[in-house]
């Protein structure tokens, strides 16, 4: 396995990637949009998608190519991440997901630091981001504990269902979360909603653990596989 130093990078660079994915294509959606939100929310859908399972492919061999402290966080409870490893990738992915959000400020020529309107609340919210994370979950063990080559596919695909088929549009990522709360275009969330919306996920990955060594075992679900998220 590379040294924790080159896994840790792995995951800054392509959460930076990520978050570049997911703030650009909703700004350049809601620019050629027209105004049609459901046409923003498909071309920001399929850009998620598609770098999810392109990150996943590439980082995978390095660093497992988790992008997301939830995923990292089930990883660890599993025993198959150490703890103090985690912690590293958890403050990789923060700090990348922010860099993320502004290379896409800059990009499309907007002020590099921002803070979201966008109000995201409610009980319904919160239930879809549990349900968003408790499914990524699932989603990443299942088909790593048979057949490990598909996860990047899987974790693409089903990410891309759950932003239409979750109130929220399946953020079902903590360092997402907070990232997208520093950007004030089509994909951000106000700062106030960032807390409960966390709380959801890691609610729904704490559920998801254990339900997944009952149903496929607790062998070790491969973490070079390549794992994820939104």
């Amino acid at each position: 396995m590379p040294g924790l130093a080159r896994r840790a990078f792995a995951e800054w660079l392509g959460t930076v990637f990520l978050l570049a994915a997911v703030v650009g294509s909703g700004i350049m959606a809601q620019k050629l949009s027209g105004g049609n939100v459901a046409l923003a929310l498909l071309c920001n859908t399929i850009a998620t998608g598609a770098i999810l399972v392109t990150l996943i492919l590439t980082f995978a061999p390095v660093s497992g190519a988790h992008f997301n402290p939830a995923v990292t966080l089930a990883f660890a409870m599993r025993g198959e991440t150490a703890w103090r490893d985690a912690a590293i990738y958890v403050a990789a992915q923060i700090s990348g997901a922010i860099v993320g959000v502004w290379i896409a400020h800059l990009m499309f020529e907007l002020p590099l630091l921002q803070l979201s309107l966008t109000q995201r609340s409610g009980a319904g919210q919160w239930l879809a981001e549990a349900a968003a994370t408790f499914g990524l979950l699932l989603t990443i063990f299942g088909v790593a504990s048979r057949t490990p080559a598909a996860v990047p596919y899987a974790v693409g695909l089903y990410i891309t269902s759950a932003y239409w088929f979750t109130a929220s549009t399946s953020f079902a990522n903590p360092a997402v979360t907070i990232a997208r709360s520093l950007s004030d275009t089509f994909a951000g969330i106000a700062p106030q909603g960032v807390p409960a919306f966390i709380a959801a996920q890691l609610a729904g990955a704490l559920l998801a653990v254990p339900l997944a060594s009952w149903l496929w075992g607790g062998a070790p679900a491969r973490p070079n596989a390549g794992l994820r998220a939104s």
